[in-house]
């Protein structure tokens, strides 16, 4: 039952006492944004005041915005490097932060192929644990009754390693479901899960999948949400399903689990709630044998009100996938969040994608915001227009966002693009508009046009032999199929075309291509099958020039005219593989290890 609450003309009737005090909280927090942002400076310059960092640019203990911002650089990850690998290799000194760094948090992004090290600390996961708090109180106001049912997630802990120095490196989310606060959660109505424990933590991926949809089945009646972190990672569960149904509905019917499933604590916790359940199995089998799988999603879990993806960003392509595979359920996109920091949520999360606005909640870390001109080719480092603070902010531009963290990030360039929708009360309101840089993503994967140069030159070391080269190359990210892969088309010069590079060889430039590319790539491709095998597809001579053509008849100049490195526009797309004389895959899964290049 709705509570009465002075809240109600703004954010709506909180559905508990619990919401009310989580709803109260957003709105005093963005109503004195500007204050809970001097509060949040201050406090991160006195406690690390004696830092070696922040005694470097001799601040001398000074807390406020002005010599703050006068001394300490804007920086990048290259910046902090020997910060970082002096910490890595077990520097335990006050470097960045007075408080120890308790682990490396790794970022899906990348330096020199490797993933980037975010150092944390241990208070960090109470400040994650509050946005997280805050997002099922937001939700209840658009959608009532979720304290009556369980939502399906498809949650996964990742590899992890630890650096020279011992400290242990993995991505943000592993470090939360391992931590205290996840695993030993207290008991909430309204975000309890089908999946156990068990299942999320198990190191296997096949065997978390397994449970994890298994659960999903078994209690398919009390679901009321399906989600997974990202749209791809739900895709995949998918995809899971319709390879896997008939073991899985042999489980229900005969109550006898899968032998493939050997981890002993899953064995254990599956053995207690798998019985023998003929008719559920049957009416699993029956939606799954047919060949038509559109709306399988709301087929099988007729209860449920929404799916809980982040489809924003690299993420929208997948948006009519989803929209096939769940019967157009609606797609919530709930908060926006990083290994460096997680940053705000979505106050209107039942929006239509394209309109998804995260508000900055400006507890979380000090924030700045460098001006983006969208059509420009950024600022010369030398030359970076002034910052602009949270509340300054202007509706219509865009923004690269800046931060300073507890953990000790000073002025750290995130490499988000922001265009601002808007404010609730004084705080911003943020359109994810891209990654800076990233041409090519299927997962959390992000790779760049310099990367996918060197990749290309790589490969083509291959057809010397064949007196062949690579004339010109575009991309793009197929994500029909599942999981989706990148697509290179190629086309090529040969000096004789009696001795042309065979497929074999085609083939093994995929796979070089491949293994030049960064090691979060690498990892979907070997660890969490989340990419598919690199293709490579060879068009007729000339398609390049038709290309450009196509383009200077739409309006293009032509001495200004560069191929693009990676395409998305559907008539290009048509014209390319129109044009396509072969296609190629990558044979094998590129070397990949949870260990760093040294």
């Amino acid at each position: 039952m709705a509570v009465d609450s002075p809240l109600s003309s703004q954010l709506g009737p909180p559905a508990c006492e619990r919401d009310a005090k989580a709803l109260h909280f957003i709105e005093e927090t963005t109503s004195h944004a500007d204050s809970v942002q001097d509060r949040v400076l201050t406090e991160i310059l006195t406690r690390n005041s004696q830092t070696e960092y922040l005694t470097r640019f001799k601040l001398n203990g000074a807390t406020d915005r002005e010599t703050f911002k006068s001394k300490l650089p804007i920086i990048t990850y290259e910046d902090l490097q020997p910060e970082i690998h002096r910490i890595a290799n077990g520097d335990r000194s006050a470097i960045l932060s007075a408080h120890p760094i308790s682990e490396f948090l790794t970022s899906s992004g990348t330096s020199a192929g490797e993933r980037k090290l975010m150092p944390t600390i241990k208070e960090e996961l109470d400040r994650r644990r509050l946005l997280y708090s805050l997002l099922m109180p937001v939700m209840n106001l658009y959608v009532p009754g979720l304290e009556r049912g369980k939502g399906l997630y498809f949650l996964f802990v990742k590899s992890e390693t630890r650096t020279p120095g011992g400290l242990l490196a993995r991505p943000v989310l592993t470090s939360y479901y391992k931590s205290d606060h996840f695993k030993t959660r207290p008991y909430d109505p309204y975000n309890v899960y089908t999946s156990p424990n068990e299942a999320i933590l198990c190191p296997d991926s096949f065997q978390s999948m397994y449970a994890q949809m298994l659960c999903g089945l078994l209690q398919r009646q009390q679901v009321l949400r399906v989600g997974a972190v990202f749209a791809s990672g739900l895709l995949r569960a998918i995809r899971f399903l319709q390879l896997n149904w008939p073991q899985l509905t042999q489980d229900i019917e005969t109550g006898a689990l899968n032998p493939k499933l050997t981890d002993p604590s899953l064995r254990e916790y599956m053995d207690k709630i798998l019985k023998p359940n003929p008719e559920l199995s049957k009416c699993v089998r029956h939606e799954c044998s047919k060949d038509n799988w559109e709306g399988i999603i709301a087929r099988i879990w007729q209860n449920t009100k929404y799916l809980d993806v982040i489809v924003t960003g690299a993420m929208a392509q997948y948006i009519p996938t989803l929209d096939y595979y769940s019967g157009g359920l609606p797609l919530a996109c709930t908060m926006y969040a990083s290994s460096e920091c997680y940053f705000g949520l979505n106050l209107k999360p039942m929006c239509k994608p394209s309109q998804v606005s995260y508000t900055i909640m400006p507890n979380m870390a000090y924030f700045e915001f460098l001006p983006h001109e969208p059509d420009s080719f950024g600022f010369p480092r030398d030359s970076l227009p002034k910052l602009v603070d949270l509340v300054d902010v202007e509706v219509g531009k865009e923004y690269e966002l800046v931060i300073t963290t507890y953990a000790g990030l000073y002025r750290y360039r995130v490499g988000d693009i922001l265009r601002v929708t808007g404010f609730h009360n004084s705080a911003p309101q943020f359109h994810f508009v891209r990654r800076k840089n990233v041409l090519l993503s299927i997962d959390s994967d992000k790779t760049d046009e310099a990367e996918l140069q060197k990749a290309v030159e790589n490969a083509s070391r291959l057809l010397r032999e064949f007196n062949t080269s690579v004339v010109e190359y575009t991309s793009y990210a197929d994500t029909r199929t599942i999981p989706g892969h990148y697509v290179i088309y190629w086309e090529l010069l040969g000096k004789d075309s009696a001795n042309s590079p065979t497929d074999e060889v085609l083939k093994q430039c995929c796979l070089a291509m491949e293994e030049s590319l960064n090691s979060v790539y690498r990892q979907g491709r070997v660890a969490d099958n989340s990419i598919g095998p690199l293709e490579i597809r060879v068009v007729k001579n000339g398609t390049f020039e038709e290309l450009m053509d196509y383009a200077i008849s739409r309006g293009a100049s032509i001495n200004q005219y560069k191929v693009p490195r990676c395409v998305n526009f559907t008539p290009i797309m048509e014209l390319l593989d129109s044009r396509v004389v072969s296609s190629h895959f990558s044979p094998a899964s590129p070397h990949w290890t949870p260990e760093r290049r040294r």
